[in-house]
């Protein structure tokens, strides 16, 4: 392989010399190029090592169907591996190294692979799980080899300094793809009046007349549409951008690769932008990719498509070899022949063909070119590079027909049809449809609100793309008048791309997956051992699996599936496409949604106070909650000890804004709430609350709160802080599905609400002399609310208790959260009022014997947190059959206890419980939910869940906390540790 720079042409900008780096190796290069292009001008011939045999690999093609050249990018954090070098822009300072090899790219012991690949043929590491020994200690050997080998690539584990952004973006037409038809389109769209958006993956439009040569009829015609677009306001061309994905409702998935073309992205600019497009029509013009031959050695470095050499010819004025062998079974690679023949290169066309179009013909052997109809080459001499071709006669099934002769040759270029780039249309409509014509499938040319021209549906040539594209715009305008070359690729195809011996064999491995090393030897066995569906084939080989989703290797493993089967190729089918077309980083999917901004941190209207007042705050789900309030420089132990005592013998507030607040309205209301919770609510007077309990269908607990009826159609109900958004939106699936015929709506109401719990013996007194109103036991009953008005604001009171004292909850229109808490605060000290925060009240409502998220986390039942009280026989409930399960009435399940720690530490939360006698070993016979010291029983407490619990008070138990290495012993009480009879809640 001697390619070479050549001194005129190309698209590239030669009064600047850039270099660029690859495996520690610098090379020359100009803007315009890509990595590929200088390597390829550098005379790198491996640039990669396949999957796995290791096996050299060179450029194959020159844009996204590229299979080999897959790098690494960069150094540090701005590492990215999996790179294709052919659609990476050169710039300078650009670094990159290769991938799969060890120690080197030149030296890679990996490549003895290649000595045992009769022992890596298609599945041969399923193979691993049966056998060839008893048991599963062969698979287990095999299994950490296996995972070592697996995946391509090394990802980074260091921070991105790069940023991403999301947009979303609406238009009339999207356009994808700016090639001659997608550019008539926009164009027509765009004087129409249309808000057009018109996407290319490349860095600049045009497709494939960007590989003319430079001065071509079509660059003028192309300057004069890039200078129309840029009038005309209402498009929008985003070039460096993929459509990745297309999905219901004409919503579009876009990657643009907005600053990877600079060493270090601009300030504030995003490094890749994440596009979500929603518009009314969409015009494919995504073009097609060219098809290689499958023949002995075809992966070696040298073998590539003929389009790529065109492109590297004409585009970056790069003569890929010397002496070059083009393989062809269409008209499309004579231009391409005759052009690198005219730059200098020695050409022989072996086209498998023995009637060729005569003025084709003619062209060539004028331009020099060593024609060959009904020859094929069958097998490419080479280690590291091509060096010969063996090529044959063959017959119209593409075997040998004839003895083989030698040609010398440094590059073999391929062209075996080609397949357009369906993948978007597939995504939304499946399977397209089979042209024998042109031995490949095509897309319909209209379905529902997509248009699809040009090379997508077979366009047999450059003014048939432009009309196309002229009509599916809307045909303003003057149609594009622009002719092109007559090498119609489909014009008398012959669909043969593979090419073996007489009797059907390759002198040699001859591959169909390039990317996963997928040989047609891999192809026969699948079909011998009856993975002849396709979709088994793709997933026993392999096949079109990689990161290239099998751009160029689908159509060839198709066609070898049907002839072995002796069926054609739509009857064997094809297999399904699935986002994203090409790889998306994992950046862009994110954006700003991770760390702190992958939820908005939210912060109640009190918020500020507690800072202000030197509480150490704590995360609560999506909340900031003051944790503790310290005083003298107390730690988080003593500061919360005090707290809760100072509760227990004064009085105490704390912000409880964060809970769950929903408006249950409407004539159906109380039904609904009569079914998702368990107890009953259809006869909660108007002026009371009760505490309820919802549990999930399956009949495990999912929340409790406490519900006020405000009106007869109007409660306001209360969730726990962490389900909140769960709650509503199970409620609002509730009401869409299975409810339908309910009057009612809920609406999150949290916002709206601020809420502060007073709590202490002394709570009484302080409401009484802030509000003015009766408070006694008499006129406030426990679950009773009254409105009130502190510091003239308007205020609901409710009479009920989290901590087992006497408590209220109030709720304040959340602006005035702050004027109403300061009120409070200002009347406190007659009271000793305190604030105190989640740590304090965490001990208070475990002393309580009080549930919380620690004991409803999923796996519980009412049974089991000791809640079948509540339970109503009267009537259904979400749950209710359900939780009736055997499963969940066995009497071994582990059930809601009280624990009394021995000793001076605390249990950990998250232990293992063994009975005394036990070894400690397995899962034990329950676990520890929550634990703390209690100040008012002076000892370390917990609760837990335990198998047959009731049973078992008085009994002493190991408490294993097998992270932490520790165990203890503890007394199993009940959970009600703290004045269980509830005088203090209800005085």
């Amino acid at each position: 392989m001697t390619a070479r720079r050549l001194l005129g042409g190309g698209r590239i900008d030669r009064s600047r010399q850039i270099t660029v780096l690859f495996d520690g190796r610098s090379f020359a290069a100009y803007p315009g190029d890509t990595l590929a292009s200088a390597l390829l001008a550098g005379g790198q011939q491996i640039v990669g090592r396949s999957f796995k045999y290791h096996r050299p690999r060179g450029l194959v093609a020159a844009g996204v169907e590229e299979t080999n050249a897959l790098v690494h990018l960069r150094d540090g954090g701005r590492h990215e591996p999996n790179a294709q070098a052919t659609m990476v822009e050169a710039f300078d300072g650009l670094t990159s190294t290769p991938q799969n090899a060890w120690p080197s790219l030149q030296f890679d012991v990996g490549a003895m692979n290649g000595l045992l690949s009769r022992f890596f043929g298609a599945g041969f590491y399923y193979k691993t799980f049966i056998g060839p020994f008893k048991g599963t200690k062969f698979w287990m050997f095999c299994e950490g080899f296996i995972r070592k080998a697996a995946g391509m690539g090394r990802a980074t584990t260091l921070p991105d300094p790069d940023h991403y952004e999301k947009i979303n973006a609406f238009c009339d037409v999207l356009i994808v793809g700016a090639g001659p038809a997608g550019i008539a389109a926009a164009l027509a769209a765009g004087r129409k009046g249309d808000n057009v958006i018109l996407v290319e993956q490349d860095r600049d439009i045009g497709g494939s007349l960007l590989n003319e040569p430079i001065g071509a009829p079509s660059d003028g015609w192309l300057a004069q549409a890039r200078a129309e677009l840029d009038d005309l306001p209402n498009i929008r061309v985003l070039t460096r951008t993929t459509v990745f994905g297309a999905y219901d409702c004409q919503v579009f998935g876009l990657l643009e690769r907005a600053q990877d073309h600079v060493l270090t992205p601009q300030d504030g600019k995003p490094r890749q932008r994440y596009w979500v497009v929603r518009t009314k029509r969409a015009v494919l013009a995504t073009g097609a990719i060219e098809r290689p031959f499958v023949f002995a050695s075809n992966d070696l470095p040298g073998v590539m498509l003929t389009s790529a050499v065109r492109s590297y010819l004409n585009r970056y004025a790069i003569l890929a070899g010397e002496r070059i062998v083009v393989a062809t079974n269409n008209d499309s690679a004579y231009i391409a022949a005759i052009e690198l023949a005219n730059s200098g290169a020695k050409l022989t066309i072996c086209d498998l063909r023995r009637e060729i179009p005569p003025q084709l013909s003619a062209n060539a052997r004028t331009a020099g070119v060593d024609l060959r109809p009904g020859h094929a080459v069958l097998k490419v001499v080479g280690g590291r590079s091509v060096k010969a071709a063996y090529v044959v006669p063959v017959g119209a099934d593409g075997k040998a027909t004839g003895r083989r002769v030698r040609i010398a040759c440094d590059i073999v270029t391929m062209s075996g049809g080609w397949a357009p780039a369906l993948h978007l249309w597939s995504q939304r409509f499946g399977k397209p449809q089979y042209s024998e014509e042109l031995d490949t499938f095509l897309p319909s040319a209209e379905k529902g609100a997509f248009t699809c021209v040009g090379s997508l549906v077979g366009s047999p040539s450059l003014r048939d793309s432009l009309q196309q594209g002229h009509k599916a715009g809307g045909a303003i305008g003057s149609e594009p008048a622009l002719f092109g070359h007559a090498d119609f690729w489909g014009r008398n195809l012959l669909p043969v791309t593979v090419v073996t011996k007489a009797d059907g064999s390759t002198p040699g491995k001859a591959f169909v997956d390039f990317q996963h090393d997928v040989k047609l030897a891999d192809i026969n066995q699948a079909y011998r051992e009856g993975y002849v569906s396709i979709e088994h084939l793709k997933r026993y080989t392999t096949s079109g699996m990689a990161a290239d989703q099998g751009k160029t290797s689908n159509l060839n493993a198709l066609a070898r599936m049907a002839e072995l089967r002796g069926l054609t190729i739509p009857n064997v089918g094809t297999t399904t496409f699935r986002p994203p077309y090409t790889p998306v980083t994992i950046g862009a999917i994110v954006g700003h949604d991770h760390g702190l901004h992958l939820r908005p941190t939210r912060l109640s209207t009190i918020h500020d106070w507690h800072t202000e007042n030197g509480a150490e705050m704590m995360d609560a789900g999506l909340w900031l909650r003051p944790w503790y309030y310290p005083e003298n420089g107390e730690s988080i132990n003593e500061a919360y000890v005090r707290e809760a005592v100072h509760v227990r013998e004064h009085a105490g507030i704390v912000d409880v804004s964060t809970l769950g607040k929903i408006a249950v309205q409407g004539p159906d209301a109380a039904e609904f709430l009569n079914r998702v919770y368990v107890n009953g609510f259809k006869t909660l007077p108007v002026g009371r609350l009760r505490y309820g309990i919802m549990l999930r269908e399956d009949g495990f607990v999912f929340d409790d709160g406490a519900t006020a009826r405000i009106g007869e159609h109007d409660y306001f109900m209360s969730t726990t802080t962490a389900n909140a958004a769960k709650v509503l939106a199970w409620a609002e699936y509730l009401l869409q599905t299975a409810w339908r015929d309910l009057k009612v709506h809920v609406t999150s109401v949290t916002d709206q609400w601020a809420a502060i719990a007073i709590a202490g013996p002394k709570s009484r007194g302080l409401l009484m002399d802030v509000t003015g109103a009766n408070l006694s036991r008499e006129a406030l009953p426990n679950n009773h609310f009254t409105h009130v008005a502190i510091a003239e604001v308007p205020c609901r009171l409710h009479r009920m208790s989290f901590s087992g004292e006497l408590a209220y909850e109030i709720y304040i229109p959340a602006k005035s959260g702050r004027k109403v808490w300061e009120a409070l605060i200002a009347a406190g000290p007659t009271h000793y009022l305190k604030p105190y925060g989640l740590e304090a009240m965490g001990a208070l409502r475990i002393e309580k014997g009080h549930i919380a998220g620690s004991e409803i986390e999923g796996r519980t039942t009412l049974k089991d947190l000791a809640l079948e009280g509540f339970a109503s026989s009267k009537k259904p409930f979400v749950g209710s059959v359900l939780r009736k399960r055997p499963i969940l009435e066995d009497p071994m399940r582990p059930s809601l206890v009280g624990l009394e720690i021995i000793g001076d530490r605390g249990a950990t939360a998250g232990s293992l419980l063994f009975a005394m006698n036990a070894s400690r070993r397995g899962h034990g016979e329950g676990w520890v939910s929550s634990t703390t010291y209690s100040p008012a029983l002076k000892k370390n407490i917990a609760l837990a869940l335990l198998s047959r619990g009731p049973k078992r008070f008085g009994e002493t138990i190991q408490v294993v906390d097998f992270v932490g290495n520790q165990t203890q012993q503890a007394k199993v009480v009940s959970h009600h540790f703290f004045d269980p009879e509830g005088h203090r809640q209800n005085g």
